[in-house]
């Protein structure tokens, strides 16, 4: 009976362990399942995560803390200007007690540009210093002063390709060049060393990276210096387009494109501007600015189809004529402000031409040069202004009118 009894005891034991081991058992596929589970959702997880930063890097933004989609647009505005001359009448006009101001001549149009979040001119001259001594055309050499003065005014970018940068020889590029990085004016389309030939200049503006470039049809027979082929961007179509991938490989929100081209006080592009532009559009330029006829040309918004099929906005002017000069010719005295308003989609990372306006300027030489905004001036003269006579409004009308015919209404 006690070996029965025992037997049964036993048999209960072993029920019971075992009943306990299937609890283990089943417990255990439990967590085993939770974890897998957990792995998972951490894996999927992660995955959402690292592509909402490689997005987020694609469009130029660093912080991972937000969702693309919630993102805010952002707007800029640019203003643009035309060729920054220098001739003898100007800095004649400029000397007073020892010293070089240029700034009076601004005065008129300073709040438009100072206002713009990022402002962009071609500086057709050279600071290569007092001691080789300034002078005008047909070789520019300028007071640095007026590096200065265009610092104040707003000037955020400057190219410094055209065809009078070598003016007063490799010197003239090297000095300038100090000069513009003296006082933290950006620039680009001449440089004193390989290196920095080879890099691409980009500024951020409110978030958004905009690159550089800029080129040159030649440099009025004055010989590129030998071994320092680096130190001027002249036109050449595969050197564009290497430029030009080499900029897309920053992934940057704009390129911007200086091209000083064309025939001087044409008012009209000719064929090769026209190869040009679209040459630059099919291979990543957003924004193209033309310079050198001292005359101002026809500008466009236009839908781009680049190489891979996609669609995408592009802007060109031919050429913004004169910003400031001493010259008198037909047409070389009226420019506009070109004012772009751009906005980056938080969203897409798209970038929209929202608007393409000017303010039509001209060069005013009366006891002084001064820049004057034809309409408001004008419309000073209605109000009883008497700064300016009726002679100087019938000349403001006249070229207000031409300005008006040859650019157009405002581009939206």
């Amino acid at each position: 009976m006690n070996r029965v009894g025992n037997n049964g005891k036993h048999s209960y034991e072993r029920k019971k362990r075992l009943r306990v081991d299937r609890i283990i058992l089943v417990l255990a596929i439990l967590f085993f399942i939770i974890y897998l589970i957990n792995n998972i959702v951490n894996e999927v997880k992660n995955k959402k995560s690292n592509k909402s930063k490689l997005d987020f890097q694609k469009v130029g933004v660093i912080s991972t803390d937000y969702n693309i989609e919630n993102l805010p647009d952002t707007t800029i505005s640019m203003s643009v200007i035309g060729d920054i001359m220098c001739h003898n009448t100007q800095y004649k006009d400029a000397f007073s007690n020892g010293t070089y101001d240029f700034s009076y001549v601004f005065d008129d149009i300073k709040s438009q540009i100072e206002s713009a979040d990022i402002a962009i001119g071609n500086l057709e001259t050279t600071f290569a210093g007092s001691d080789i001594g300034y002078s005008s055309y047909p070789t520019f050499n300028t007071p640095e002063n007026l590096a200065t003065d265009l610092k104040e005014l707003g000037i955020d970018f400057l190219s410094t390709c055209n065809n009078h940068s070598l003016d007063k020889g490799y010197v003239g590029i090297e000095r300038t060049i100090a000069q513009l990085d003296n006082i933290g004016i950006p620039h680009t389309g001449t440089f004193n060393s390989v290196e920095s030939s080879n890099q691409v200049v980009t500024l951020d503006v409110k978030g958004l990276k905009i690159a550089f470039l800029a080129y040159t049809y030649g440099t009025n027979g004055i010989p590129v210096p030998s071994g320092k082929d680096y130190c001027i961007n002249l036109i050449n179509k595969d050197k564009i387009v290497s430029d030009l991938n080499k900029a897309k490989e920053l992934k940057p929100d704009l390129i911007v494109v200086q091209m000083h081209w064309g025939i001087e006080y044409q008012t009209a592009p000719n064929s090769e501007q026209k190869e040009l532009a679209d040459l630059l559009f099919q291979n990543g330029a957003d924004i193209i600015l033309g310079s050198h006829p001292h005359v101002l040309q026809s500008m466009e918004k236009r839908e781009v189809t680049i190489a891979d099929g996609t669609k995408k906005q592009g802007f060109v002017i031919y050429s913004l004529g004169n910003f400031v000069s001493g010259q008198v010719k037909a047409g070389t005295r009226q420019s506009i402000i070109l004012n772009i308003v751009l906005t980056k989609s938080g969203k897409t990372g798209k970038i929209n031409i929202d608007s393409v306006d000017y303010t039509p300027i001209y060069t005013f030489k009366g006891a002084h040069y001064k820049i004057l905004d034809m309409q408001k001036t004008i419309e000073s003269f209605n109000n009883g202004d008497t700064t300016f006579g009726s002679g100087t409004i019938s000349t403001l009308k006249s070229e207000l009118e031409q300005v008006k015919n040859r650019m157009g209404e405002k581009i939206e």
